[in-house]
């Protein structure tokens, strides 16, 4: 005789991850439009486990002085190509699991939209911001590891308003591609402070009434993630990173198919609810390429922030994907 096994029956799949997209595309066009397209969430189903995009490199004198004595052969200038290069992080949701028992003792009966629901609620929104973690992760490690574009405010200082503008100082004329400030909330905070205390007319009546800095004409996206604030040395101090991004500088894109699964759990003393899932998504930084040899597939955090793994794709540093500011 045949036996039903629990993997048999599955409930609510399809509910579960409708509900589950619907939530985090809503949370990801908000992020998108709130860091000025600087920080892009989205979707695109991709294979492997890198994802390679081929581009042109500039070609370095291409335009020259022409000796009009001469009738010497000019040597060959070559059209070159490089790639950018994304890496894949597998995740997954859970399992939670939950006896049928406990939702009839808060609810009048056992139901198990309520259920996904909550489940979907959360696992989109822990879904949200791993993807955010991960690239700002990255994106820091990829910078800071490029002493062109970072600056350091001198004396283990905090943050303050020149320490922005000498941040952008960092791309020269082509500061104003920064379009977005990334900040732990102490190190807003700190510049609030700076600003007040400076005095300036005007300035520091402006945020004594509304509690916020001036960011040179740039919004500020604040994130209190541990991307953003790293302890090293000993004894042991934080440094704060601030992200000054240009457009499109970090892409968190969701690369394959979301599978999540409900299964009613029997054989046990209480009927058992398990939920489980599992996705994927590729993380990269503008202006450069993962380095598989060293990176390796599905890299873990610590791997994901070392700056070493972030090779840069681009000659020019004009063309990374911003600036960082180093605080305390």
């Amino acid at each position: 005789m045949a036996t039903g096994k629990a993997s048999d029956f599955k409930v609510y799949q399809e509910y579960l991850q409708t509900r589950m997209t619907e939530i985090l595309t809503q949370n990801g066009d908000l992020f998108n439009v709130a860091s000025n397209g600087a920080i892009v969430m989205t979707s695109a189903s991709k294979r492997g486990d890198y994802e390679y995009e081929a581009f042109f490199k500039s070609i370095s004198g291409l335009a020259s002085r022409r000796d009009t004595t001469s009738t010497s052969s000019a040597t060959d200038l070559a059209l070159t190509q490089d790639e950018f290069v994304r890496v894949k992080l597998n995740r997954k949701i859970g399992p939670v699991a939950n006896t049928r028992d406990s939702f009839r003792k808060i609810m009048a009966r056992y139901s198990q939209t309520e259920f996904t629901d909550i489940v979907a609620e959360q696992a989109s929104k822990a879904q949200q911001l791993d993807m955010l973690n991960s690239t700002l992760r990255a994106g820091r490690a990829a910078l800071v590891n490029q002493s062109a574009v970072l600056y350091t405010i001198p004396s283990n200082g905090t943050m303050t308003t020149a320490g922005l503008v000498n941040g952008l100082a960092k791309r020269g004329d082509r500061a104003d591609d920064v379009v977005c400030w990334v900040m732990h909330s102490k190190v807003y905070f700190d510049l609030v402070l700076q600003q007040i205390s400076a005095n300036i007319d005007g300035l520091s009546n402006f945020n004594v009434q509304t509690g916020t800095p001036v960011t040179l004409n740039r919004p500020v996206v604040i994130s209190d993630s541990a991307a953003l604030a790293v302890t090293s040395g000993s004894p042991a101090v934080m440094t704060y990173y601030t992200l000054g991004l240009t457009a499109n500088a970090l892409l968190a894109e969701s690369s394959e198919e979301d599978d999540v699964v409900v299964d009613e759990v029997t054989g046990n003393e209480n009927l058992i609810v398990r939920i489980q899932g599992e996705y994927a998504f590729n993380a990269g930084v503008k202006g450069f390429k993962w380095d598989v040899a060293n990176g390796g597939a599905n890299p873990n955090d610590t791997a994901l922030a070392t700056g070493s793994n972030w090779d840069p794709a681009v000659t020019d540093y004009k063309d990374y994907a911003g600036i960082v500011i180093a605080s305390r």
